[in-house]
């Protein structure tokens, strides 16, 4: 599976190899680039928020496609794969880009990547009526001022704008016309991957796994346990539980080897209330309690 696209390498891909790395935030025209970009299918390591005012393309989120026609508003997440295709040249518009660095306390306890607009099956592509879509044009612009300004506080203000967009995306009323769902079963199964995957490697004895059972990332991807399956299963020839189940115990094998956690840290850590549950787990799918396991592996090393 492709690593997650950097901020960096996205603005390269518009900019050319001979710019800058931007920073932890920054805001552009779409037009100011020489050429309409094609965007391939996976994750970026950055939010990012989009006003595409003049333009057409194919938009894929997920399991779902959408073909634009401006003026749309765009929200995405770290945690979720996408590609646009463009159709029409000339695109016209706004783009924001900001990482984990960027954001400040309430943002993140607010859950930014569960709201509605960023998170895993909420409502991304937005079209925004006269008045919204003159509020978000006003936005933008100011925005691009203000990360060209020497104000020492400009990135405390840039947040407040980011919270603008935010709040006028949350008020625009969804419209489902115009989705169609393409090739959904590898889409949706290359996401439970991608999400599986995010939540290693686990760096310490307080941080615990989100997701441990089919039911959890079928919430997460807003889809029945079912279809998960079944879209799991036909794509990677493996059950769902097999893939969390092996992901486990490779990161359990790793902790029990290169920490010095003790054994109920580490099954905590994996979802396990109590140790005794965890040593149950891992003896079912290795033949060997975890003591064991470490003990027999330090010992032959």
């Amino acid at each position: 599976m492709r690593s997650k696209e950097t901020a960096g390498e996205f603005y390269r891909r518009f900019a050319g190899n001979n710019s800058s790395e931007p920073e932890k935030f920054n805001v552009y025209r779409i037009e100011d680039f020489e050429k309409t970009t094609p965007l391939p299918h996976y994750r970026r390591d950055f939010y990012k928020i989009s006003l595409l005012i003049n333009g057409s393309g194919i938009l894929a989120y997920a399991d779902q496609t959408y073909k634009i026609t401006g003026p749309v508003l765009t929200f995405s997440n770290p945690m979720i794969p996408y590609s646009w295709e463009p159709i029409a040249k000339n695109e016209e518009g706004y783009f924001c880009l900001f990482t984990e660095n960027f954001l400040s306390s309430d943002l993140t306890l607010g859950g930014l990547g569960r709201s509605p607009l960023f998170g895993v099956g909420g409502n991304h592509v937005l079209f925004p009526g006269v008045e919204s879509l003159l509020l978000l044009k006003s936005t933008f612009e100011q925005m691009l001022r203000e990360l060209g300004t020497g104000y020492e506080n400009k990135y405390d203000l840039l947040r407040n704008y980011v919270r603008i967009l935010i709040h006028e995306g949350l008020k625009i009323e969804p419209v489902k016309s115009g989705v169609r769902p393409v090739n959904s079963a590898a889409r949706i199964s290359n996401l439970f991957l991608e999400l599986l995957e995010r939540q290693f490697p686990l760096t310490s004895p307080g941080h615990v796994l989100q997701f441990k059972s089919p039911r959890d990332f079928a919430k997460q991807l807003n889809v029945h346990t079912n279809y998960l399956n079944r879209a799991v299963k036909q794509t990677t020839g493996k059950t769902t539980t097999a893939h969390i189940t092996d992901r486990i115990i490779r990161e359990a094998r790793s902790l029990l080897l290169y920490s010095d956690w003790d054994i109920a840290e580490i099954g905590y850590c994996l979802g396990f209330d109590y140790g005794a549950n965890f040593t149950i787990y891992f003896k079912k799918h290795t033949g060997e309690s975890p003591g064991i396991f470490r003990r027999q592996t330090i010992a032959n090393s």
